[in-house]
């Protein structure tokens, strides 16, 4: 079994990218999503959120709600709006964010491989969030948000791909963001042949982002697998739906932090405390951090530039020297009194693509008390916390541009 292999994809017809493409599921509340959709009859959060179609207020996760997505997905096959490619393709897609520009390859790859762990994983999932997927993927036969998915630097791949993507797209559309999506088909059954050996041939690729689906896809994979007494191992759903990077064109920004106190200090005090663990420096402007080991704090209508003391520094844990891990463990814990950071409601998290600006606000607004700016992750801080087998801190890796829902479907059957 192949580490990936071509897939015959649903997607949209000739012309029709730019009315269905959607944003993944998960960056939009059911209200947003509504919103976003109003007026716009084929475009896929009927399908990704389709809770919009139903009474304001229903369940998300209530079983109308995936009977509604399935019905959607069919009104949508039936229309033409969407399309089946005949035969098994992989899919050249490149991304257009301002001046970033990414290209990867849309595949199907092995759930087995994920289980083993070659597909590494850096985070732990949410049982319910995982349910949800599982539900979504069974109503509709199909994994229709892909993972996206990093690969170690590989010359040869970049070339493949970059001829792949050398002529007219097969779909262009701008989202609503100004991000560009383009796609090609590979047909070609050389060029498909030369990419299955060439990724088959890494002993490793690291999921980015998309967790609860691969782990959704790897559940359902076993449940038909143990109801089919026929299984061979080629079926398709032991196979999930993924989008694969050059891990140095991929783009993780910022993941700020923004808290609701000072935990009964003033600024002036809080400050002081600060400087045990950190170097303080006033700064007349935004403090964006520079390099890992450096933050920006605003409090109080200034901006500080702080660094840890490399004294406190771990050199072999990938995870206890990274930024995220930093902040809590000399700052937010002991300092705030924060230390479950994903249910303590005195701490919230803003991404990178809001810019300093947005923190700014929520302190001057008194909503907050301060904000903390943190320096981006790198792909190479991801992988190795992957090659470890541990687990990234909280909050600490928001990837731009986001791949797009709708563009490409892969279908269970």
């Amino acid at each position: 079994m192949p580490l990936i292999r071509p897939f015959a994809g649903l997607r949209p017809a000739a012309g029709r990218a730019a009315e269905v493409i959607a944003p993944p599921y998960d960056v939009l509340s059911s209200d947003e999503a509504r919103a976003r959709a109003a007026g716009k009859p084929w475009s896929f959060l009927h399908i990704s959120k389709p809770e919009i179609d139903l009474p304001v207020g229903i369940n998300p996760y209530a079983p109308e709600v995936y009977a509604k997505a399935a019905e959607n997905l069919g009104l949508m096959l039936r229309s033409g709006t969407l399309v089946r490619d005949p035969a098994p393709c992989y899919y050249a897609y490149r991304l257009i964010m301002g001046a970033h520009t990414q290209t990867g390859l849309v595949a199907a790859a092995s759930v087995a491989d994920y289980d083993t762990n070659r597909i590494r994983k850096h985070e732990h999932t949410q049982t319910d969030k995982e349910n949800d997927r599982v539900r979504q993927i069974e109503a509709l036969n199909a994994q229709t948000g892909p993972v996206m998915i990093g690969y170690p630097g590989a010359q040869g791949v970049d070339d493949l791909l970059a001829r792949c993507s050398a002529g007219a797209p097969d779909a262009d559309a701008a989202a609503a963001d100004g991000v560009r999506h383009s796609l090609w088909v590979v047909r070609d059954a050389g060029i498909q042949a030369q990419l299955t050996r060439a990724f088959d041939a890494m002993p490793a690729i690291y999921i980015a982002d998309g967790h609860h689906r691969s782990a959704a896809a790897s559940r359902v994979a076993a449940a038909r697998r143990a109801a089919n007494p026929r299984h061979t191992g080629d079926e398709n759903y032991n196979y999930f739906l993924v989008v694969i990077f050059p891990h140095h064109q991929m783009q993780i920004l910022d993941y700020n932090r923004v808290v609701a106190d000072l935990n009964g200090m003033d600024a002036t005090a809080f400050l002081a405390r600060v400087r045990e663990n950190f170097s303080v420096e006033t700064s007349a402007t935004p403090a964006k951090p520079a390099r890992p080991g450096e933050f920006g704090l605003y409090v109080a209508g200034r901006w500080y530039r702080l660094a840890i003391h490399r004294r406190l520094i771990p050199v072999d844990d990938p995870v206890a020297r990274h930024d995220a891990t930093l902040l809590s463990d000399h700052l937010l814990g002991p300092i705030l009194g924060i230390k479950d950071l994903r249910r303590d409601k005195r701490i919230d998290y803003v991404g990178g693509i809001r810019g300093l600006a947005e923190l700014e606000k929520r302190v001057n607004s008194g909503e907050m008390s301060a904000a903390i700016a943190l320096h981006p992750t790198s792909m190479e801080d991801l992988m190795a916390v992957a090659e470890a087998g541990k687990v990234m801190p909280t909050k600490s890796t928001w990837f731009e541009p986001k791949l797009a829902d709708g563009l490409v479907s892969h279908v269970l059957d």
